[in-house]
């Protein structure tokens, strides 16, 4: 078999420039294996395998792969499924060998890339799933794991969902802290436009109907709707609809985002994908 044997500056992106740091840092917490290395010798090898245990879609899987190859660059690896894949339970994701103490030294960090990020496409892929024929688009939202964010955010891709802001620098989000502080949207509104004219995109959030006919007024392009109920969300898309982008948050879940979809607004975001997904169930089995 051929392995898949990629140097850093070959890993595809968000992986080449995210993972080194963070695997780095993962076994500067987890090794030494005082285990593995009093039962193997460095010359005794083996061959694994790593396997859903559940159905979902698969994100992590160069992490998964590198992490091996990280610990012990003797580690040969095959991937049998990629980023965006379905994978159902029981099926081989990827497969080892090598150094048998390298091999379970990377176990539980490999693990945890792949369960992780693979977690947050299954959940993303639930939401896109509902929101099927509507014409709304999911977005995530800056609520990642500190570090992770490239990695997370390509996870929503895998999917199915749209990457919003990817940090603070991308766009001028005007929120209810900014409006608070400011005094109004009005006020918020013209200062950003004063330091940066056009040359950024604007978002302001809403909270309620009055909020959205100031927004209007100040010709605001997009539009975030947050945390309506269903009567007051209907409100303000037949108010804004054709005048701003439209983006419904807050409270959204998988029972009631295709009716918020419906409504009218042409994106949801929801943190839920990033920061509450639930792990994707997996395990390294050893053997021939």
């Amino acid at each position: 078999m051929k392995g898949y044997n990629p140097t850093v500056s070959e890993l595809p992106e968000p992986y080449a420039s995210s993972l080194p740091p963070l695997l780095a840092l993962a076994f500067a917490e987890d090794l030494p294996d005082i285990t593995g290395n009093a039962i193997f010798s460095v010359e005794t090898q083996a061959k694994a395998r790593i396997i859903a245990k559940k159905d979902g879609v698969l994100a992590g899987v160069p992490a998964a792969a590198f992490s091996f190859r990280f610990v012990d660059p003797r580690c040969q690896v095959v991937i049998r499924l990629g980023d965006g894949s379905p994978v159902t339970a029981g099926q081989t994701i990827l497969e080892v060998w090598g150094p048998t103490r390298a091999l379970l030294a990377a176990e539980r960090t490999a693990l945890n890339f792949l369960m992780r990020l693979s977690g947050i496409a299954t959940l993303t892929s639930k939401f896109v799933f509902r929101l099927a024929g509507t014409g709304c688009r999911l977005l995530d939202t800056r609520k990642t794991t500190p570090g992770f964010r490239r990695l997370e955010k390509h996870a929503v891709r895998c999917g199915g969902g749209s990457n919003h802001r990817m940090g603070l620098f991308d766009a001028a989000m005007i929120k209810d802290t900014h409006i608070a502080a400011c005094g109004s949207i009005t006020q918020a509104v013209a200062r950003v436009r004063e330091v940066w004219g056009t040359e950024i995109p604007l978002i302001v959030e809403c909270g309620s109907l009055e909020q959205v006919d100031e927004a209007l007024a100040c010709h605001v392009s997009h539009v975030l709707l947050d945390n309506m109920d269903l009567p007051t969300l209907r409100q303000a898309v037949a108010r804004a609809k054709g005048k701003a982008v439209l983006e419904a948050s807050g409270g959204i879940t998988l029972e009631n985002v295709r009716e918020i979809a419906l409504a009218g607004v042409d994106f949801v975001s929801v943190g839920a994908i990033t920061h509450s997904a639930p792990a994707l169930d997996c395990s390294m089995e050893v053997g021939p």
